[in-house]
């Protein structure tokens, strides 16, 4: 299979425009035609000279390929099917929401991090995504001149495919790229310490924790990297970080009835994230097969709500979409694969 262009970086784009003995601002040119211009292919590059077409569509692909399936669900969310790596898919979600319109995006195949609640973890790992990978999701899905948000909270982990995923914020957030504010884009972990903090030095984008449990033994049940990186240490390190004003740090907390979602839980919680400026997003959760967790009733999510916001706790409810089109993560791939 030829290499992508799509996904390269301006200078990587310069140096391989040289090594073809074409002019270094070819790849000024082709930054702006895969990240500017709505182009598939390197006929439609009509600057270029008709000789650097034909050595571009040589030697390699554009990288930008469109998605294979989508389901729309009643309330607007689409989930779009790609293919990635050899016979195997990732998921990206489109969310309008009034004026606002996210894409959440995956970062790898699969998951190595095993997390008790989460379908992706139960297909297992199977390869990371490569910037031009993560970027397609965000560019080839039909609405994305309306997108106004970006989330990393699709299948994988983000930070453990961190070098492709920083490559893939420079070009969000590049002017020679896609010009996004880093504002606009949030990147989700479940706190690999070392790679957050190479992170937090390198992008400006939001941070989310996925929480789901102040208590290390509950933790360590639903997380198995709780025994690698304690939440405790992210939570140092959060607290050591000067997120300024515009950069938000966020915690997500799934609700499992009976499990997580008590007034130790909230009393805790206010104890542990003293000090942070943060918000809490409490997610609802949607059963997953072989699983014993259980939502808890709506009545118990508010109260819980209410109580954290007592304390003190900036907290919200995620609004719950695509319910009625396998919308939660891993679930349609998963599908697609048994279905091969």
């Amino acid at each position: 299979m030829q290499e992508s262009l799509f996904g390269k970086t301006q200078e990587e784009l310069k140096v391989l425009s040289e090594s073809l003995d074409l002019p270094s601002f070819t790849g000024r040119q082709l930054a702006e035609w895969l990240y500017k211009k709505e182009v598939s292919s390197f006929e439609e590059m009509t600057n270029l000279s008709k000789k650097a077409r034909a050595l571009l569509e040589a030697n390699y692909q554009t990288g930008i390929i469109a998605p294979i399936d989508v389901q729309e669900s009643v309330d607007g969310t689409k989930k779009y099917l790609f293919p990635a790596l050899v016979g195997k898919y990732i998921e990206t979600a489109y969310i309008p929401d009034g004026k606002r319109s996210t894409v959440c995006v995956s970062s790898q195949v699969g998951c190595k991090m095993g997390c008790l609640f989460c379908m992706t973890g139960k297909q297992g790992f199977q390869g990371n995504l490569s910037s031009g990978e993560i970027l397609n999701q965000y560019r080839s899905v039909p609405e994305w001149r309306d997108i106004t948000n970006i989330v990393y909270m699709g299948m994988g982990e983000p930070l453990d495919n961190l070098p492709e995923v920083l490559k893939s914020l420079e070009i969000l957030t590049a002017e020679w790229g896609f010009a996004l504010s880093p504002r606009r884009i949030t990147v989700s972990t479940i706190g690999i310490t070392p790679a957050m903090l190479e992170f937090l030095n390198k992008s400006d984008a939001h941070l989310a924790v996925s929480l789901h449990t102040p208590f290390d033994k509950e933790r360590r049940k639903l997380m198995p990297v709780q025994q690698v990186y304690p939440l405790q240490g992210v939570l140092d390190e959060i607290k050591s970080w000067n997120f300024g004003r515009q950069r938000r740090i966020s915690f997500e907390y799934i609700l499992f009835k009976d499990f997580n979602d008590s007034t130790a839980h909230v009393n805790e919680l206010s104890k542990i994230l003293h000090g942070i400026r943060c918000r809490i997003n409490l997610i609802r959760f949607h059963s997953i097969p072989d699983t014993p967790l259980e939502s808890p009733s709506e009545a118990s999510i508010k109260a819980f709500q209410e109580k954290l916001i007592a304390k003190g706790i900036t907290t919200t409810i995620r609004a719950s979409r695509g319910q009625d089109i396998w919308a939660a993560c891993g679930l349609l791939s998963t599908k697609k694969l048994a279905e091969n």
